[in-house]
């Protein structure tokens, strides 16, 4: 019988290799690459095609929600399964409505986490038992982004910037991380803070914040 193939996203060192010893002791898992970044879990989704994605809510350079739409989007065949320390409600829709097929706070038991992989593997969802199911179903039913959401405005590319920028990243940075001029950032720049209404890097930095794009958690 094939092992479910998994690729662990996850930027902190310790939490993500003792993710891997759990894993590691189920002998129809597979471990087949470790991305300590939301762009290197897409590029490594990209490379390695696994089963499942085990991803952390937020990551650096990209952060785990914009890197699901992009795997989402690239590699739909793929489940995705978040791991964050958040029930805020807010980014319980966010996930789900992306795309994810798991999501479950870092607190839950090691059976959780081994029964989640195998309930996506088998096209099942699984959510949390920390998270209110009525609270889930309340937000997929009011699916649709509202006027009011002026993150769903912004392009991917222009989400990505949004990050970098968020994340204390300079022009010239962000243009080599992402292969595009500083002119280019330039004009990305001013349109994500026309879209968002934001008149400076204080009032994005909030909204990245706010919005769960980048955390104030070491």
């Amino acid at each position: 019988m094939a092992k479910i193939r998994i690729l662990l996203a996850e930027d902190h060192t310790i939490v993500r290799k003792g993710i891997r010893l759990l894993l590691d002791r189920e002998p129809s898992f597979e471990v087949v690459g470790e991305a300590e970044n939301g762009r290197e879990a897409v590029e490594m989704a990209e490379q390695l095609r696994p089963d499942i994605i085990l991803m952390d809510h937020t990551m650096p350079l990209l952060n785990g929600l914009e890197a699901l739409r992009q795997i989402k989007k690239r590699l739909p065949e793929i489940r995705v399964i978040i791991l964050t320390m958040h029930t805020n409600e807010e980014y319980i829709f966010q996930f789900l409505q992306a795309g994810a097929a798991g999501y479950l706070v870092k607190q839950t038991a090691p059976t959780d986490l081994v029964e989640a992989i195998r309930a996506v593997h088998g096209g099942q969802s699984f959510l949390s038992p920390a998270i209110s199911r009525t609270v889930i179903e309340e937000y997929v039913r009011h699916a649709a982004p509202t006027k009011t959401d002026n993150l769903a405005t912004l392009t991917e590319r222009e989400r990505e910037v949004l990050q970098l920028l968020a994340e204390g990243y300079s022009a010239n940075e962000i243009a080599t991380q992402l292969h595009i001029s500083v002119k280019t950032v330039g004009v990305h720049r001013m349109n994500i803070m026309q879209k968002l209404e934001i008149n400076s890097m204080t009032e994005l930095i909030k909204f990245a914040l706010r919005k769960g794009i980048i955390s104030l958690e070491p």
